[in-house]
This record gives C-alpha cells, sequence and structure tokens, in this order.
C-alpha cells in the first residue's frame, strides 16, 4: 500500500490550467456562450481567443485573422463580403433546412427567418442548405492554420434554434479538440443490432467515449442458441475494447416468453386488464411461485454470461397518468389486493368502480392510503431485488451494481404517478454499495440542458455524498413540439450532455443505437469537463476532474515523466492537474487503454505500474505483446494477453515484458 500511496503522490503537483478559447464581437454573445461551451472552449478576450465569432457589426479584419484562427461569421454584409461572400438581391424565408452530413434528419425552425441568398466562392464547402430553394445557410472553407464557418442568420438565442451541426461543420475545419472522456454509460438491445458486427460495435462505442454497456436480458433470459452466442460475442467484444458490460433489467418484465408461459402470473391493470404496457409485459412479482421463479431465471443469467455488473433498472409502477387511467395503473393483482386490503380494511379496486362509495373521486383518503401503500411496495421490491443480486455476488464479487430510478425531486407528482419514491431508496443503495441512475421524466425532456444542475442540487439536499450518482439522458423522439430537431442530436445534445457531466459523477445515455453517427465524435468531447492550456508546440497543462482522454502524438512524458499509457494518437491521464511534454524515446511496454479509475503510472525498465481503483472489474489493453501481470505483488492469471481483467477495488497491477521495441 506504501508502494502505492507513493505513485499516486507522484502525479499529485499542482499546475495552472486552461481551455481553449473564442472571443466575440459585433453580435450577441450568449448562444455562442453555450454553442462553444458544450465542447469546453471558454470565452477570453479578442487577442488571446483560437476562435473568433463576428457579426455584421464587427470591425477585424476577418481575412488576416482566418488564416491563423477560425473565425464564425453571422449573416452578410461587409464582414462577410471581405472574404467573398456577396450578398444577392434574392430574399430566402428559411423555415426548414437540410444538413448534409445528416441528410435523414428533418431540422424546422420554430419560426421562419428571412435571410439574403448568397455567392460563395468556389473554395467554401457547403454544410446545410434551405430545404426546398437550395440556398446556402452554412458555409465554410479551411486556410493556412484555421478556417472560416458562415451562418447565414445568428444561431439563436440558446445557440440550439436553426444549426444542430454548427459544431460538427467546425470539426470538419479543421477544429479538434483535446480532452474526451472515457466513462460514458450507453443501453443497448441486441433487437436492433442483431445483424451488426459485434467488434466494429464495440470499436465505435469506445471512440465515441463509452465506457459501460448495459444490455437488455430479456431476449437471453431463457437459453436461445442464437440470441446467447451474441450475447457472448458481444461481451468478448466489449472486453476486447475496454468496455465493461452490465445486465440490464426490467422487472417486472421478465421476457416475451416468460409471458406466453405464465398467463396466471400476469400482472393486471386497475381496468382488470393483462399489464401489456408499451413494450414491456408485467408480471406479478408478489405471487410466491412467481417470485421464485423469476428469482431462478436472473441467478442463472448472471451465471451463464460473462457480465461485470447488474442494473436494476425501472422497478415500479405504472403510469405517468396515475390512478387517472385505470388502463395503465398497476399494480392491482390479487396477491396486491389482499395485502392491502388486510391492511386498510378494503379491496383498492374499489377505488376505481365509480358505482362504488370508495371511487377515488368521492374518497381521496382511500386513494392517498393505496398511493402511500403503492409507493412503499416499490421500495420494498428494490430491496427485494437488490437482495436477490446480492447473493449473485458471492460467485462473482466484483459485480457492480446500478439501481436506475425515476426522478421524483425535480417532479413531485412523480411519487404517485409510479409509485417511485427515491428518498426512500437511498439507504438501501448505501448498504448494497449501490450506484444512483436518476432517470429524468419524459415530463421535462423538452427542457433545457440548465435541469441537470437544478436536479442535482436537490439529490444533494438529499445528503448523498457517500452514495454515486448517474444521470440517465433520453436520446429519443419527443412527443412535445420541439425545435428544431424531434430528438436530441448535434448542439443540443452537447449541451446537454456537458451539463450533465458537470452536474452528475456519470451520464449514462439511452440508448446507443439512438445516437446519430455525425454526434459520435463530439460526443466524449462534450461529456468532459477537463480544461486544456496549450504551454507550447510541444506542452499543454491539463486539468482533469476523472480518468481523461487526451490528444497527443508520439512519446509524452506526464509531469516529467515518460508517461505508459496511452497509443500514437492519444494518451490517458489520471484526474488532476498535469503538465504534458515531448519525449525522447518509447517504451517496451504500454498500456493501449484503461477502464477503471486511474490514479497514477509509472515506467521503470521493462516494466508499467498502475495504480487504480474500480468498481468492479477493470480492463488493461496492451501494447507491444504479452507481459505477464502481477496485482499487489502477486501473480495475476489472465485468459488474455492483450485484454487483462483485473480485479475490483484498490490494487496496484504490474505489466512486466521481455520484448524489445525493434
Amino acid at each position: 500500500m506504501k508502494q502505492l500511496l507513493k505513485l499516486v503522490a507522484l502525479l499529485a503537483m499542482p499546475l495552472g490550467c486552461g481551455a481553449m478559447t473564442f472571443s466575440v464581437s459585433g453580435t450577441d454573445a450568449s448562444p455562442w456562450k453555450k454553442i462553444l461551451g458544450s465542447i469546453g472552449l471558454e470565452q477570453s478576450i479578442p487577442g488571446d481567443a483560437d476562435i473568433i465569432i463576428a457579426g455584421k457589426r464587427a470591425t477585424a479584419n476577418v481575412a488576416a485573422l482566418a488564416e491563423s484562427h477560425f473565425v464564425i461569421l453571422e449573416g452578410t454584409g461587409e464582414t462577410a463580403a471581405s472574404v467573398g461572400i456577396k450578398e444577392q438581391a434574392q430574399i430566402v424565408s428559411v423555415r426548414q433546412i437540410c444538413d448534409r452530413r445528416a441528410s435523414d434528419v428533418e431540422i424546422i425552425w420554430e419560426k421562419a427567418v428571412e435571410v439574403h441568398a448568397v455567392a460563395l466562392p468556389q473554395d467554401y464547402k457547403v454544410f446545410a442548405v434551405e430545404k426546398w430553394k437550395g440556398a446556402p445557410v452554412l458555409a465554410g472553407k479551411r486556410t493556412s492554420h484555421g478556417g472560416i464557418l458562415w451562418l447565414a442568420t445568428e444561431p439563436g438565442p440558446s445557440g440550439i434554434e436553426r444549426f444542430p451541426y454548427v459544431l460538427q461543420a467546425l470539426a470538419d475545419l479543421g477544429l479538434d479538440p483535446q480532452a474526451r472522456t472515457t466513462n460514458l454509460w450507453a443501453f443497448f438491445d441486441s433487437a436492433y443490432r442483431i445483424r451488426a458486427d459485434v467488434d466494429y460495435l464495440a470499436e465505435r462505442w469506445r471512440k465515441a467515449g463509452i465506457g459501460a454497456l448495459h444490455v437488455a436480458t430479456w431476449h437471453n433470459m431463457e437459453p436461445d442458441k442464437m440470441q446467447d452466442e451474441y450475447l457472448e460475442r458481444l461481451i468478448a467484444a466489449c472486453h476486447r475494447h475496454a468496455i465493461l458490460v452490465y445486465a440490464w433489467l426490467e422487472l417486472p418484465h421478465v421476457s416475451e416468453k416468460f409471458w406466453a408461459d405464465h398467463p396466471g402470473w400476469r400482472e393486471q391493470t386497475a381496468a382488470g386488464q393483462d399489464a401489456q404496457l408499451d413494450w414491456r409485459k408485467l408480471m406479478n412479482l408478489q405471487n410466491p411461485e412467481c417470485h421464485k421463479a423469476v428469482e431462478g431465471e436472473i441467478t442463472t443469467l448472471l451465471r451463464r454470461f460473462d457480465w461485470d455488473g447488474v442494473n436494476v433498472a425501472e422497478l415500479y409502477f405504472e403510469s405517468l397518468e396515475g390512478p387517472t387511467n385505470p388502463a395503465r395503473f398497476t399494480p392491482m393483482n390479487t396477491d396486491v389486493r389482499a395485502d392491502f386490503k388486510a391492511l386498510a380494511g378494503f379491496d383498492p379496486k374499489e377505488l376505481f368502480k365509480p358505482e362504488s362509495p370508495l371511487y377515488a373521486s368521492k374518497n381521496s383518503s382511500g386513494l392517498r392510503k393505496f398511493l402511500d401503500y403503492r409507493a412503499e411496495l416499490a421500495s420494498r421490491m428494490q430491496a427485494d431485488w437488490l437482495t436477490v443480486i446480492e447473493r449473485s455476488r458471492k460467485a462473482k464479487p466484483y459485480l457492480d451494481v446500478v439501481l436506475t430510478h425515476i426522478d421524483d425531486r425535480f417532479e413531485p407528482g412523480i411519487r404517485d404517478e409510479l409509485g417511485a419514491d427515491v428518498a426512500r431508496s437511498l439507504p438501501l443503495m448505501k448498504s448494497r454499495r449501490s450506484t444512483l441512475l436518476v432517470e429524468d421524466p419524459a415530463t421535462l425532456w423538452d427542457l433545457g440542458p440548465e435541469r441537470y444542475a437544478k436536479l442535482a442540487g436537490k439529490y444533494r439536499e438529499l445528503n448523498t455524498k457517500d452514495i454515486p450518482i448517474a444521470v440517465d439522458i433520453n436520446i429519443v423522439d419527443r412527443y412535445q413540439d420541439v425545435y428544431p430537431t424531434k430528438k436530441q442530436t448535434g448542439t443540443e445534445l452537447f449541451e446537454l450532455v456537458h451539463q450533465a457531466a458537470e452536474s452528475f459523477g456519470r451520464v449514462a445515455l439511452y440508448f446507443e443505437n439512438s445516437l446519430e453517427k455525425q454526434d459520435l465524435s463530439l460526443l466524449p468531447v462534450a461529456a468532459t469537463a477537463a480544461r486544456v492550456r496549450q504551454l507550447s508546440q510541444d506542452g499543454l497543462d491539463v486539468d482533469a476532474t476523472e480518468t481523461t482522454r487526451i490528444r497527443w502524438k508520439g512519446p509524452v512524458a506526464v509531469d516529467g515523466k515518460l508517461w505508459p499509457v496511452g497509443n500514437e494518437e492519444e494518451v490517458l491521464l489520471p484526474a488532476g492537474n498535469h503538465r504534458l511534454t515531448s519525449a525522447p524515446g518509447r517504451l517496451p511496454l504500454r498500456v493501449n487503454d484503461f477502464n477503471g479509475t486511474l490514479q497514477a503510472a509509472v515506467a521503470q525498465g521493462d516494466r508499467v505500474d498502475i495504480a487504480y481503483t474500480s468498481r468492479t472489474r477493470a480492463i488493461a489493453l496492451l501494447i507491444n505483446g504479452s507481459a505477464s501481470v502481477e496485482v499487489d505483488g502477486a501473480p495475476w492469471k489472465s485468459d488474455d494477453s492483450n485484454a487483462v481483467m483485473l480485479p475490483a477495488g484498490q490494487h496496484l497491477v504490474t505489466f512486466i515484458t521481455t520484448q524489445r521495441l525493434n
């Protein structure tokens, strides 16, 4: 342990930090603070900025500045004309645009804006056009050491109203932010991916900053050769790319087959129907025989596959309309009704019979009793199934446990609608060493990213400092009238992810298949709170709040010592303030990627020492051949010489090689 602490101390030197910067002239700065802030850029004075936003009232020589900066121009006029963008007499009413990198995404502005058509120089690339007339609305070109990006109009007050892919356009012109997260979570349902190559997917996910995949288990609850082989290949591919894999449970839904085989165990709604609600087919887990069968299914499932953790997700009741919609309101099975009647003296089904004196609208106190009972029952169910998972930890003590729970702090009506009471669940999570994954309800999906800071404040009020808390962002088509896209993509997605990452310890995305391909390269940039300052051509200062990947080519020294974690394009750093500089020579052994909380790393001759912590197993990917492995000084056996599975907890791992570089 002394050696471990010594290693950690080597990387604790306090250094200055900063970030890539921008300045704004001649236009409103507030939307650009949001747009560029979503990928970690900060505003500075014009003389120090890397990116310059120039509105119609700007007076700077933008043509000269663009040779060594990124210059963003709004609209037409003298400033745009100075770089060859000529205003035409024709007026174009813009309400819908097409972005050429996302031709299948509908982009509709809430209000039409009239703009002048323009004539662009031949060396400009058009990124987006007005849908019906084809007039350019977003275009740009590269320069010697920078670029010019032109927008037909200002971006809108929150930065997301008009040009969702403005940051991707900047990236096409050469903007390449240096810091990236490696710790995103994503949900995965094989029904959408059964024909996809698993190694292709895993490599793509890791590049997008995903560190753990939460995989739908209902397709594998009962043995099926094709489904099981696919899941085994998927898990192995994820491990080869340093991605952890969690079993995602959606109780009371078990599986399609379980529903079909056991009609007598199906949950009932207040309307007396089997509870098939949306895609979930809910079972009566209060029935002792049903409970025993489901427990057996889950215990076997966790044993059959090489999981790293378990996510017990959304274990409460339906529906978002609460008791006002009896056709969706659960639980109303005979076991719950009998239990409640023994406690309260009446059958809760009477609350939904208009002819009954206990009908909810006539007897609010009776309804209140059942809603409180329902919330208490949901908490008991969570405790029960977390106990079932805990028993599986005896065989696999490294299994991490997550409870995904819809928020009822920001939206308190959720407690009565779904029976969800997060405050009641917190002591349980602490005793079970679990992570709380907070899901914001659908009613809030049309609100801005500011909600995540407010949401985090609500959980701080609950004294959750000893409980890891993550937040789940639903990337789906929204039922509200939202603009400019039905689903969160581009700048809106980046603003959401960035604010969520700054507010919570971890961000989860539902689900990986709903992410647009054009968002993947900037997604890990948005999800980091790290700050980078360029010291010189071959020097950076980095301030990171978590294990962070930094763009870097060639050998690197971190805080003056040759650094062994990274590849030819990137370096992986622990949290803290660090200085990166170019280093001579190469190491005989490097760790290409590491999935765990990196605390320190030291290269000494033919060995690499890494101090780390991890809530579940950690994964190390090696470069330059195989190596012998020691954990805390004792030999450690690995089934794969390149992807090494390491124990959960706090450890010092040592890799030793006799292979020399050519």
